[in-house]
């Protein structure tokens, strides 16, 4: 962490950046949030560690209309969002220094949670330079450990990879920490019967308040105007109306990302009811790499998306109907 703070604070004294986009710590040990840093005495809360999940580089849009460079650290992940926000004009390269950081996986409290750690006071163990496998966690009852495998993000599990897909340099080293298959889950819904794939999402997107964090943290959505925000169809407020406006919300905002997602995960990590939101994403990303050819979002800047052209070589709508 000290060498981020290092390398931020020297661009900032030579004039090249103005403002430095990372995290700061928040009010508990696992909950660091993004910030902008503008001055040498900035960074006393400045974090990089293991809870450092949030992906800035959504927060690049705003930056770009600021004054001057911005500087941002992303992860390996976070380059194909910016990847595709550049690709999509919503960002200005030359705007943005960016610094690829290395990553051994982010974190999930409620994993961690989950494994019975009640009462968590600090945690050990998350910092990128630590080897150590284990998480040491000083709680109300005593020290518990957990292995910091089992307290990964799903998204982790199943990682692109550790390269990064744009950055003017690059600061620490990475671990890959991919271990599971990317689709499984996505293919074990594909093969439940009709009754029980219904009775899956009405459960999981029953627990739906309308928060919006979803969609405010995800950089695919990135619209000035939202048409969940629009007063003329009542679609704004935050309470559903009805069972069929929760399905509405989750399953329209699935379609304007297909072909754009880039598979980030923020959606599911940000969600305070924990649904898996991530696998709406995720089944259009299987079925277009199945139909139109693997393709990754913000891989490449340059590479036609799928869902932008025609050919008579497409799947027609009677073939995709038959899918499951």
């Amino acid at each position: 962490m000290q060498e981020l703070i290092k390398r931020a604070k020297e661009l900032l004294a030579d004039g090249t950046v103005v403002r430095v986009l990372g995290w700061k710590a928040g009010d508990l040990p696992y909950n660091p949030e993004p910030a902008y840093f503008a001055k040498d005495t900035d960074f006393a809360d400045f974090v990089y560690n293991g809870f450092c999940g949030a992906n800035l580089s959504k927060y690049m849009i705003e930056a770009s209309k600021m004054e001057g460079k911005t500087l941002v650290f992303l992860k390996p992940c976070d380059t194909y969002s910016f990847n595709q926000l550049l690709k999509e004009h919503r960002v200005e390269r030359e705007k943005a220094y960016i610094i690829g950081v290395g990553c051994k996986g982010k974190l999930d409290i409620e994993k961690i949670k989950a494994l019975g750690i009640k009462g968590i006071q600090s945690i050990s163990g998350a910092e990128l330079t630590d080897e150590a496998e284990t998480l040491t966690v000083q709680t109300l009852y005593g020290e518990k450990t957990c292995a910091y495998k089992d307290a990964m993000l799903e998204r982790c599990h199943v990682c692109k990879g550790k390269e990064h897909k744009i950055y003017d340099e690059l600061l620490l080293t990475s671990r890959d920490t991919t271990d599971a298959d990317r689709f499984a889950e996505v293919a074990r819904i594909e093969g439940l019967s009709p009754e029980e794939k219904f009775a899956f999402f009405q459960k999981e997107l029953g627990k739906c308040i309308r928060c919006n964090a979803c969609r405010n943290v995800c950089p695919a959505c990135s619209c000035r105007k939202c048409v969940f925000d629009s007063n003329k169809f009542d679609s704004s407020q935050k309470a559903n109306a009805d069972s069929f406006e929760e399905k509405m919300f989750h399953i329209i905002r699935a379609f304007h990302v297909a072909g754009r997602c880039t598979d980030c995960g923020e959606c599911s990590r940000v969600c305070p009811q924990g649904i898996p939101l991530h696998l709406f994403n995720r089944k259009f990303i299987k079925d277009i790499d199945e139909f139109y050819g693997e393709y990754q979002a913000g891989e490449d800047v340059d590479a036609d998306a799928p869902l932008t052209s025609f050919t008579f070589e497409d799947v027609e709508p009677s073939v995709v109907s038959t899918r499951s």
